[in-house]
């Protein structure tokens, strides 16, 4: 085995995370904190699975940056949200409104529960029915009566 070898994993664990999250110099705790709230309440269109706040994919960095500009600009959180999702579609929230076109997505998993337990109560009841007792062949008639 090339002695080598675990430098170049050692500079590659290293370069990965050189390409972490740009840090953004905050004014204010206040001014981060509602940044850091605003950020997770948004979602990465890349990652899909991560906040805006967690994820480390290239427009995360720009969506991040186009946040604290137009907090900076003093608009209110309701006014960026709307801004995104005018940009982005309701994907872009963690906690798309309740509107017909998100009626699947917040009442689907209720429904598939309320199938299933359908569908077990169904099988419940039919497994403890009492079974017919069928009466024996006679061997004198046979099968074909």
């Amino acid at each position: 085995m090339n002695i080598r070898l675990p430098f170049f994993l050692a500079a590659l664990v290293l370069a990965a995370s050189a390409i972490a999250i740009d840090p953004i110099e905050f004014e204010n705790p206040a001014e981060e904190a509602r940044f850091q709230a605003l950020a997770k309440e948004l979602r990465c269109l890349v990652c899909q699975n991560e906040s805006l706040a967690d994820s480390t994919a290239g427009l995360a960095q720009d969506l991040r940056a186009d946040v604290i500009a137009q907090m900076r600009e003093g608009r209110s959180d309701t006014e960026i949200k709307n801004y995104m999702t005018d940009r982005y579609g309701d994907f872009i929230l963690y906690s798309p409104p309740v509107k017909p076109r998100t009626w699947l997505l917040w009442f689907g998993p209720l429904l598939m529960l309320l199938f299933g337990a359908g569908v077990l109560a169904l099988i419940i009841r039919r497994g403890s029915a009492p079974k017919k007792v069928s009466e024996p062949n006679d061997p004198i008639k046979g099968d074909w009566q």
